[in-house]
């Protein structure tokens, strides 16, 4: 096995929403989860990703926070990623997102190394997305823009501390 195959690249990706997910506000987005996740379960590089009892991860709570919603995924690596994000349904579900989601000033998405076959907690995300904002992109929690490459990748055990979390 490779050095890079020893590792994938796990994401997350937070959003605030405008509206309950049964509003008529949101009726496309939620219209559109089901196939835009198929979309990501068959893209090239795609490993796995968050699914809570609706099949996606809209009911997966985050932050202790009701109107978040989670995206959690793992990668093969950022080009693979990459690669599914600008295209297709998804593409045209980012172009949209400012009539579903808030647009808020912290960091809503973060990457991470973690050792081949290892699944992310949402724990280990809130934890990763917090240190991406007090210290920016760091070979611990890094963004698409600014990212590393996969050395001594260990995954986070432990909770969140009371009182940290999402910010409007």
């Amino acid at each position: 096995m490779t050095a890079a195959a020893a590792y994938e690249l796990a994401q997350v990706n937070l959003a605030r929403l405008k509206a309950p997910l049964d509003s008529p506000q949101l009726k496309d987005f939620v219209d559109a989860l089901d196939p835009v996740n198929a979309d990501a379960d068959a893209a090239d590089g795609f490993v796995w990703r968050l699914q809570g009892d609706s099949g996606n991860a809209t009911d997966v709570p985050v932050f202790g926070d009701s109107w978040l919603i989670v995206n959690m995924s793992v990668w093969r690596d950022t080009g693979a990623l990459t690669a599914y994000m600008y295209q297709g349904r998804h593409r045209e579900m980012l172009a949209r997102r400012r009539e579903w989601f808030e647009k808020l000033r912290e960091a809503m998405t973060a990457l991470w190394w973690v050792p081949a076959g290892h699944r992310p907690t949402v724990a280990e995300a809130e934890a990763r997305l917090l240190h991406l904002r007090a210290h920016g992109p760091t070979p611990y929690a890094f963004t698409l823009r600014t990212s590393f490459p996969p050395q001594g990748a260990r995954p986070l055990l432990g909770e969140v501390p009371e009182g940290l979390g999402c910010s409007a």
